[in-house]
């Protein structure tokens, strides 16, 4: 089915801010994990440190880890859509031929399968994503280390 010029530009803008709208979306999310990284690893930190018993440091510190690696996936598939709203944006700003419309899934799996590993570790240590994770981590690893061999 051949769409007219007039139909295709309308589904490429409603396709745009669809993606715009998926992408503030993942931006939430990622604070609802930051917020339960926060939550449960500052309620474990301070068990531990008030009943001193502090290997609950240590688990909140992991605990803090692990929600820095979801965190960083969770941007990860985030920043896969990235490529399809750049062709997007080009092509309304006339840098680029027309993309076609419906491409969201076929854009995605090809951003995001690209050197995934490269990607993850760069975006880990992202500032809006080290914190709080990385910063709560490393604090709570060398407090527990010290509180244990001081």
């Amino acid at each position: 089915m051949e769409l007219s010029p007039e139909k295709q530009l309308e589904l490429l803008e409603k396709e745009y801010f669809h993606l715009n709208h998926v992408v503030e979306n993942f931006d939430a999310k990622s604070l609802t994990i930051k917020a339960w990284n926060v939550t449960l690893a500052g309620s474990l930190s301070g068990a531990g440190a008030f009943t001193q018993h502090y290997e609950l440091l240590f688990f909140a510190a992991c605990a803090s880890v692990l929600f820095w690696f979801i965190d960083t996936y969770w941007k990860n598939f985030q920043f896969a859509h990235y490529q399809r709203i750049g062709e997007i944006e080009a092509y309304f700003a006339g840098r680029a031929e027309h993309t076609g419309c419906f491409k969201i899934s076929e854009s995605w799996s090809k951003s995001y399968r690209f050197k995934p590993h490269k990607r993850f570790y760069r975006i880990m240590f992202y500032p809006h994503v080290v914190l709080p994770h990385g910063v709560m981590s490393i604090a709570l690893f060398a407090t527990f280390f010290w509180l244990i061999y001081k």
